[in-house]
C-alpha cells in the first residue's frame, strides 16, 4: 500500500448521536439518501472502510431509549431493534418461546460481532445470506416501522423486496420485531452449511411446523443464501403439510424445491450444488421437526 493510500479508509462524513426518534426523522428528511443509520455497525463500518457506502452523515441511534429489550406479552414476543444478537442468544424468553432464534443465533458470525451487532440492524440490512431474515419469515413476524406521522406494521412476507431492499421508507426507522407465540405443539429446526464456522451460509433453512403425534402441519421452510431475499419454499411446504414424515415425503419435498428455489452460482458453488445442498439440509430439518421429543 502506498503512503497516504485511503482505499481502505472510510470517506469523510458528519456524525450525530440522536437522542430521540423525532430527531432521527428530521435528520432523515433533511439529508435523504445522504444519511445512514448507525446501530451495531458491524456491516456498515466494513462497507464504509471498503467505500461501498459513502454517506454524508451517520445518525447514531444507539442512545435512543426504548429500542432494545425482549418482552413477552399479549401472545407475542417483541424484540427491540437495538437488541444485540448476543442478548437474543442468551435470552431465557427466546429459548422458551422462540427456540428457532436460539438455534440460529450461534451461527451468526463470531462472538465479538454478536456482542455488538443488532437484531434490527440485520433485518434492516436484509442480507439474503443472513440468519435473522429467514427466521423471521418462518416465524411470520411483523416489523414495526416508525416515521414522522406514526408507526405501521409490515409482515415479513411483504418486508423483504429485493437485494438489500425492504419496505422501510427513506425517512423511517425499524423500531421492533413482533413474533406471535408458536403453538405448544410447534417444533423448530435451523440448519445451515458454511465453508468455515462464522462465514456467511452457502445455504441455510429456518424450519417450523406443528407436530401432532408425528403429523406435521403449518409447515414453514424459509431459505437463506438462495436468492436476493429469503425464500419461503411453498411447493415443498405443501408436499409435507398434513403428512407423517417418511422417506417418500422427504423425497417429495426435496424434489419440490426445484419449483421454489432458483439459486445463482457464486465463487464456491454452482446453482446445481446449492440446490443439492438445500435438499440435504431440508431432510435434516424435517427429521428434527418430526421427532416427538424435539
Amino acid at each position: 500500500m502506498q503512503p497516504h493510500d485511503t482505499s481502505m479508509k472510510a470517506p469523510p462524513f458528519a456524525y450525530i448521536k440522536a437522542k430521540t426518534l423525532a430527531e432521527v426523522f428530521e435528520l432523515l428528511e433533511t439529508h435523504g439518501d445522504g444519511a445512514r443509520l448507525l446501530a451495531g455497525g458491524q456491516s456498515l463500518l466494513a462497507a464504509l472502510n471498503l467505500r461501498l457506502s459513502s454517506p454524508k452523515i451517520l445518525i447514531d441511534i444507539t442512545g435512543i431509549p426504548g429500542l432494545a429489550g425482549i418482552i413477552v406479552e399479549n401472545g407475542r414476543v417483541t424484540i427491540g431493534a437495538l437488541t444485540t444478537h448476543a442478548e437474543v442468544e442468551r435470552s431465557t424468553h427466546i429459548a422458551k418461546h422462540l427456540p428457532l432464534l436460539a438455534q440460529a443465533a450461534p451461527h451468526i458470525a463470531h462472538v465479538a460481532i454478536r456482542n455488538v451487532g443488532t437484531f434490527g440492524g440485520s433485518i434492516a440490512l436484509a442480507d439474503p445470506a443472513a440468519e435473522w431474515p429467514a427466521c423471521c419469515l418462518a416465524l411470520d413476524a411483523d416489523f414495526v416501522i416508525a416515521g414522522k406521522t406514526g408507526s405501521r406494521k409490515v409482515k415479513a412476507r411483504e418486508f423483504f423486496q429485493a437485494l438489500y431492499t425492504t419496505a422501510i421508507g427513506s425517512a423511517e426507522v425499524l423500531t421492533a420485531i413482533e413474533i406471535p407465540l408458536p403453538a405448544a405443539t410447534s417444533r423448530s429446526a435451523f440448519v445451515e452449511l458454511t465453508r468455515r464456522r462464522g462465514d456467511y451460509a452457502i445455504v441455510g433453512v429456518a424450519a417450523m411446523a406443528n407436530n401432532a403425534e408425528g403429523v406435521l402441519s403449518d409447515v414453514q421452510l424459509a431459505f437463506l443464501g438462495m436468492d436476493q431475499t429469503p425464500v419461503l419454499a411453498t411447493t415443498a411446504m405443501a408436499a409435507i403439510e398434513g403428512k407423517r414424515l417418511s422417506p417418500a415425503v422427504i423425497n417429495a419435498a426435496a424434489q419440490a424445491l426445484a419449483n421454489d428455489l432458483d439459486p445463482s452460482g457464486d465463487t464456491y458453488s454452482t446453482p446445481a450444488t446449492k440446490l443439492h445442498l438445500a435438499r440435504v439440509i431440508t431432510g435434516r430439518a424435517l427429521r428434527t421437526l418430526s421427532a416427538l421429543n424435539a
